[in-house]
């Protein structure tokens, strides 16, 4: 590592990277100013290539510490997508600094082409990078890394941090996708680093960003316009969802500004035309992207624009969104009225959602009066208001909330959006965002149930977490609606409570406050089942990835916290995986584990359950038992690859054999949003859960066959919903029941995504049980705006009275 400066952040491999890459935390050097270590904000390999704007490749550091980072000594390397033994490394020595919060903008090779000079760059390279697949790595050093691998580059401590776009063999997580000539790969304004590439880089129009906040349309680009060109806003928008004037230069657009966005990394300022054309597929209004500075305009001027249309793609699979780049304009008057809203209600949003087309929609000709995904883009960018909307996504960490412009669509017991089948995606929910200041204009603290009352009004953009979103200059006032956390019914004493809980994430280093608030819900709203079944239980260490793999810690502390609470001194059972095999977050070893009261429940040992060891079923003294419990189903099965396996437990209750599954299947990471380019979206991650829902379908099977009358529970998060393929593979052909399907359609969910009221967790019980259980949901998180975990847990009653004990048969 390089010597540092007093005053300076010491440099050090970021969290994120650190765990993806391997390089041990404890092992790393320690960090200053915000624990924050500089990342590649953003790639660019298409400079001066046929159909580019800017001349230059780039790279652009970001820093999101508190403090300026120093980056002498270091250097920003690439390599090609698949390196060789003999592969050169380019190396481009760095100096300087990284404002707190800041870009540094190392420009690169130029090409043939391209128009447009990069801002001033902070260091000047000569790499000449590729546009569509290769690795950019920062390194502490300014020696040529001598990896060849992402195995290797792991156990390099001079990397600081990785980007790998295309097909390249070294990258964090998963490589990034979509670059080209035209498109750079580039993270949020909050320089957002979770270790993988593919989640926290995104394909879109280059933003080169130098020190000085400077960016390619402030040093050259359009003259500003002085009179109206020859086209309109509802040109450049056009009758289908992308521009037929993308990649090209236009001038003088009229309109009039209706709203400003002057906070974070994607700044810049939305007009309107008042006149328009009369098409309802064709939107009147425009953003401008102006990058990290702030335009010098106010709503109500009037502007005359010019700049490059561009097609922005928030995320993968999703829509692209119109824009103008490099933008210069005119404000020929000030104070202007602007253009009336338009009203979203239950009239204005078609039932159905998006055309049944097979594939990418981007070309077809919109039909705003036929389907909701229409109508959206053909009012992009425009002024729209939603009036007293219900909240059916309760406020999130990004201070984000949805509503519904139909509240009789689908609605739920609690006042939310029922997701009831593939072909009601609820055409109605909106998201909501503030273009508020935030210190002056607190963002509402919403539950689902709660109303926005009166008028939430502001332009129509797209987000690059889900969906079309009003970026509300107006907020409504929010209006609670009563939502309570209220507990389950008691357990009779005949009966036995086995619940499931997904705990999000829950490490052994977390703060005391989720402990404790985990064990209040399993004592006042759970009634202290005799079982749980907890998925998401990550190793001591949390997500630090230093090779640790036990989890008593965080059980243990979980425990405490249940009978610190009142409740009784639960034991569990877990089986530690593999060092990063189970999937999830990179370095928390996630696995699934038991509670259980021993005052009402016994736990049946059976010795040699390990994480490669197949449970089997096997005949015993009472009839069926395990060969080990507790144990995992097929673990070796590559239906479970970087994903968490299933752990079987053998329990006796009330003289009564329960043989339980907890599982955590395959997540849908991967799969095309509801509102993506590509209709119906393709579900990817399904093919995984299949496999693995049969492989739970045949040992449940084989379970009964040896004992038809096993008392068997199969539940957890299983990640898909009740009318899913993965259900029917459980619950198909007489297998297991689902009593999710005996609630009310408005109480079948536990999950909200999106404003979409749904259910991933299931409980389910074979066929000999399913007229002798009880079952509800605990709703004490996927509603409210102050959650614990993401997911609710659900518990089932098993009534032992009208069961057969073992040997009297």
């Amino acid at each position: 590592m390089s010597p540092t400066r007093p005053g300076r952040l010491i440099a050090s491999t970021s969290a994120a990277a650190a765990v993806l890459l391997g390089v041990g935390l404890a092992a790393a050097p320690p960090a200053l100013a915000d624990d924050a270590a500089p990342v590649i904000s953003e790639v660019y390999g298409g400079g001066g290539n046929s159909g580019a704007l800017l001349r230059h490749d780039f790279v652009e550091l970001g820093n999101p510490a508190g403090g300026p980072a120093d980056l002498d000594g270091w250097s920003v390397q690439y390599l090609p997508a698949a390196p060789g033994p003999s592969t050169r490394v380019q190396v481009t020595a760095l100096t300087g600094e990284i404002p707190a919060g800041g870009h540094h903008l190392v420009r690169q090779a130029a090409g043939a082409g391209g128009s447009v000079e990069l801002p001033a760059p902070d260091t000047a390279g000569s790499t000449n990078m590729s546009a569509t697949a290769g690795t950019v790595l920062l390194v502490s050093g300014t020696e040529p890394v001598s990896c060849r691998t992402a195995a290797a580059c792991a156990q390099d401590g001079s990397v600081v941090d990785v980007v790998g776009y295309g097909n390249a063999v070294v990258h964090a997580g998963s490589p990034v996708t979509g670059l080209s000539n035209t498109a750079s790969a580039s993270r949020d304004a909050a320089f957002t680093d979770t270790g993988d590439n593919a989640a926290d880089l995104t394909a879109g129009d280059p933003t080169p960003t130098n020190a000085a906040g400077e960016t390619a349309g402030d040093g050259g680009g359009p003259e500003e316009p002085v009179e109206p060109g020859d086209l309109r806003v509802h040109d450049v928008q056009g009758t289908t969802r992308t521009s037929p004037y993308a990649g090209r230069q236009v001038t003088g657009l009229p309109g009039v500004v209706t709203a400003v966005n002057a906070f974070g990394g994607a700044r810049g300022f939305w007009f309107q035309d008042t006149e328009g054309d009369g098409d309802p597929r064709t939107s009147e209004a425009l953003f401008v992207f102006t990058g990290s500075t702030t335009p010098a305009v106010a709503p109500g001027d009037e502007v005359l624009v010019a700049g490059r249309v561009g097609e922005y793609r928030p995320a993968a699979g999703h829509q692209t969104t119109t824009q103008l780049d490099g933008a210069r304009w005119t404000v020929l008057s000030t104070g202007n009225a602007l253009p009336d809203s338009v009203l979203l209600d239950a009239d204005a949003l078609p039932e159905a959602y998006a055309p049944d087309h097979g594939g990418d929609v981007s070309g077809l000709e919109l039909e705003p009066d036929k389907y909701a995904l229409d109508f959206w883009a053909a009012h992009e960018h425009m002024t729209v208001r939603v009036e007293d909307a219900p909240v059916v996504g309760a406020t999130d960490g990004y201070h984000a909330l949805w509503v519904t412009t139909d509240p009789g669509q689908n609605p739920t017991v609690n006042g939310g959006t029922a997701y009831g089948s593939y072909d009601e995606p609820n055409s109605g929910r909106v998201k909501v965002e503030s273009l508020l200041d935030r210190a002056e204009h607190p963002f509402p603290e919403a539950n689902v149930g709660d109303t926005l009352a009166g008028v939430t009004e502001g332009p129509l953009h797209h987000s690059r977490f889900g969906g079309y979103l009003i970026r509300a200059t107006t907020l409504g006032e929010h209006v609670p609606g009563g939502l309570e956390r209220t507990p389950v019914r008691d357990t009779e004493r005949y009966e036995v409570s086995i619940a499931t809980y997904n705990v999000e994430n829950l490490g052994g280093r977390d703060d005391q406050a989720r402990f404790d608030a985990l064990a209040a819900g399993i004592v006042d709203h759970l009634d202290t089942p005799d079982i749980i079944g907890l998925e998401e239980i990550q190793d001591d260490s949390g997500p630090v990835d230093d090779g640790t793999v036990d989890a008593g810690v965080t059980l243990d502390r979980l425990v405490e916290a249940v009978a610190a609470h009142g409740g009784p001194a639960y034991e569990w059972r877990q089986i530690s995986p593999e060092d990063k095999q189970d999937g999830g977050q990179p370095g928390g070893n996630i696995r699934n584990a038991f509670l259980f009261d021993p005052e009402r429940v016994e736990f049946v040992d059976r010795e040699g359950g390990d994480a490669t060891t197949a449970v089997e079923v096997v005949d015993g003294a009472r009839g069926a038992e395990l060969s080990v419990s507790p144990g995992r189903i097929s673990p070796l099965d590559e239906a479970w690859d970087s994903s968490r396996k299933p752990l079987v437990g053998h329990f006796r209750a009330l003289n009564r054999d329960v043989y339980v599954v907890t599982n955590h299947f395959n997540s849908k990471g991967g799969d095309e949003p509801l509102h993506g380019v590509n209709q119906p979206p393709n579900r990817t991650s399904e093919a995984q859960r299949h496999a693995q829902a049969e492989l739970v379908g045949t040992f449940a099977d084989e379970l009964l066959a040896a004992d038809p009358q096993a008392n068997l529970v199969v539940m957890g998060d299983l990640n898909d919903f009740q009318f899913s393929r993965t259900l029917e593979i459980l619950t198909g052909e007489g297998r297991l029941h689902n009593p999710m399907e005996d609630l009310p359609e408005g109480e079948r969910y536990n999950y909200v995504f999106d404003g979409n009221s749904q259910a991933l967790d299931h409980i389910l019980v074979n066929r000999a049980l399913a007229g002798r259980v009880d079952y509800a949901v605990a709703r004490l998180n996927s509603e409210f705006h102050d959650q614990v975990s993401d997911h609710d847990p659900q518990v089932l009653w098993l009534d032992t009275r009208r069961s057969t004990p073992p040997g009297r048969g």
